[in-house]
């Protein structure tokens, strides 16, 4: 465990216990006893997971530093531009995580909580130490340091931390630069204009960049578009597994079943009505959509928003 990510845990949970203490002030979901331990336990999982997939990572790089490109060093400057570059390589790991359903088996625990809180940013995967590591393998090629890298990761972790509480409004021209609570919060919703918005990390430019960027407007509904309800670590951690494998076996063709690995969440053999890309095509905006809210109160999560459409076996967005 990186020394930042050790001691940022217990400031962690201190805030936890104060946003605890807010409790549901301005109609914020506020938490729920046990899926705040549920949250917990999936954070204990991965950070035990990933202390053993981390050494074989930071190795990795390590061979790869070897073969570098250029010789950028560790002088002051190049500081910001790691950080800029590590939270590049962040938003194509989260993006792909929603758009490649085996990716996405990993990710989705992350969404799987109906609030939003600080302890919800604790609900990290047992497979994405698996899954996310050959993302950052550019870097070292292009010249950072390994040890510079780590480092970056653990900051990305740190600040992520506490964008994800629902007591914290707009946060005016900061937003156009920085992901903020607002921004990710959509990023959690599972209304159909929010499925797949908001990837990056510190950076919000990604997205206004690629294409992903979805600005806060109706109330967010949290969770997935369908919901496992349950707070089972284990079950949370792969039910998404065991579902990908199901479908895949369904198909009946060993090609077709490898295809769905690689599809987008929601695809089926000949048809992909039920992606999150389709099921924008056929919403058009309601008036309450396209209101700014700018002057609402904080409570996204009291008033729900567009419901799951029926089928759709794999939400993209939590």
């Amino acid at each position: 465990m990186s020394i930042i990510i050790a001691f940022a845990v217990p400031v962690f949970l201190l805030l936890i216990v104060g946003e605890v203490l807010l409790g549901r002030r301005g109609g914020v979901r506020g938490y729920e006893l046990r899926d705040t331990f549920a949250s917990l336990a999936m954070g204990l999982g991965n950070v035990g997971i990933a202390a053993l997939t981390k050494a074989v990572m930071f190795g990795s790089w390590v061979v790869l530093y070897e073969y570098r490109l250029f010789d950028i060093g560790d002088a002051w400057w190049v500081w910001p531009l790691l950080i800029v570059a590590e939270d590049f390589c962040y938003y194509w790991f989260h993006r792909a995580s929603h758009e490649v359903r085996f990716l996405w088996a990993a990710h989705i625990n992350h969404h799987s909580s109906q609030h939003y809180n600080l302890s919800t940013a604790l609900r990290q995967s047992w497979t994405t130490p698996f899954t996310g590591p050959i993302f950052w393998l550019p870097l070292p090629l292009l010249g950072f340091d390994p040890v510079m890298i780590l480092t970056a990761n653990a900051i990305s972790l740190v600040y992520q931390f506490w964008i994800h509480t629902e007591h914290i409004d707009r946060l005016g021209p900061i937003e156009w630069i920085f992901n903020t609570p607002s921004h990710h919060r959509v990023h959690h919703g599972s209304n159909v204009q929010y499925l797949d918005r908001n990837h990056g990390g510190i950076l919000i430019i990604w997205d206004r960049l690629f294409g992903t960027f979805e600005k806060e407007r109706a109330p967010v509904d949290y969770g997935l578009t369908k919901n496992i309800d349950t707070y089972n670590p284990v079950r949370i951690a792969f039910h998404e597994w065991v579902a990908m494998f199901r479908d895949a076996r369904a198909t009946g063709s060993v090609l077709r079943g490898a295809e769905t690995f690689i599809r987008p969440p929601g695809w089926r053999p000949g048809d992909a009505s039920q992606t999150s890309r389709e099921l924008r095509k056929l919403q058009r905006p309601s008036a309450a959509t396209e209101q700014t809210n700018d002057d609402r109160p904080r409570g996204v999560a009291a008033v729900p928003g567009t419901p799951a459409p029926t089928g759709l076996a794999n939400p993209a967005h939590r």
